[in-house]
């Protein structure tokens, strides 16, 4: 694989992420558009879903340290703050639907649903059900002021549409926790961090599964656009949580639409 294309899936990786338009969906778009679907493409991409997971990781390692450092203390039974036991069950439990979901549906989602035109449906299907958690989320006058074990378990099954390329997992995930009553802000970082043990435990999987196939690997321009998609991921992390301070996710609801909408008609017309 040449450094240049894969450092444009790197970047194309690390940009779509953490934006609510599909990340996986991106990739086998912008791999049908550069030509370069391959055997090891679906090892290289779990290597770039790790890399954007250490990148979230980095961003949220004082978030993360607080966890570890709140497990500690509830099972030493040490005095510990009631949100912090909460979110620390919520990511807990809310990781379970999508590590039983992944290791039973993960090669149908694998083979069947990695098609171009899959990918522009589940878009559009993305979009219907981010802008309806909008919707509802607009209609609220009062928010949850944390997150609770109840909103984390709603989230991990909404974070289980995401193993659907397409449909984006901080979409799915933000969508959750806009209909559990979460502000924006909340269920953008809370989307974040339950993503976490997922990226993780799949790029980790993938990465071990390369190495025990024994084939020979030029691990160079795989490891320059794992770096690429480190750096812009986080990046896009900062953005997203920066931005979602003031905006709303409509252009990125309508950015899915016309994406979709591209795709079909490239796929009809030829």
């Amino acid at each position: 694989m040449e450094f240049i294309v894969a450092a444009v899936l790197g970047l194309v990786q690390g940009i779509t992420e953490f934006l609510p338009v599909s990340s996986t969906g991106h990739l086998i778009l912008a791999r049908a558009f550069l030509g370069v679907e391959g055997a090891g493409s679906l090892a290289f991409d779990a290597i770039l879903h790790l890399a954007t997971a250490l990148a979230a990781v980095t961003y949220f390692r004082r978030d993360i340290w607080l966890l570890v450092q709140t497990f500690l203390r509830y099972v030493g039974m040490l005095p510990v703050g009631g949100r912090d036991v909460s979110l620390l069950f919520a990511v807990i439990f809310g990781t379970i639907p999508a590590a039983i979901a992944g290791l039973f549906l993960e090669e149908l989602m694998e083979t069947v649903f990695r098609s171009p035109l899959i990918v522009a449906a589940m878009l559009v299907a993305g979009a219907v059900l981010l802008g309806a958690a909008e919707y509802v989320h607009a209609r609220k006058h009062l928010f949850k002021k944390h997150v609770t074990v109840q909103s984390g378990v709603i989230v991990g099954l909404f974070q289980t549409l995401a193993l659907i390329p397409g449909v984006s997992r901080s979409g799915a995930s933000i969508s959750g926790g806009l209909f559990t009553g979460l502000t924006r802000a909340d269920a953008t970082r809370f989307a974040f961090l339950l993503a976490i043990p997922v990226l993780l435990g799949a790029g980790v999987k993938k990465t071990l599964e390369l190495l025990s196939h024994g084939e020979d690997v030029f691990w160079a321009p795989i490891l320059f656009g794992a770096l690429v998609a480190f750096a812009v991921g986080f990046g896009a992390i900062h953005f997203m949580i920066t931005y979602l301070r003031r905006h709303t996710f409509w252009p990125f609801i309508w950015y899915r639409v016309l994406l979709a909408a591209v795709v079909a008609l490239l796929v009809f017309a030829g």
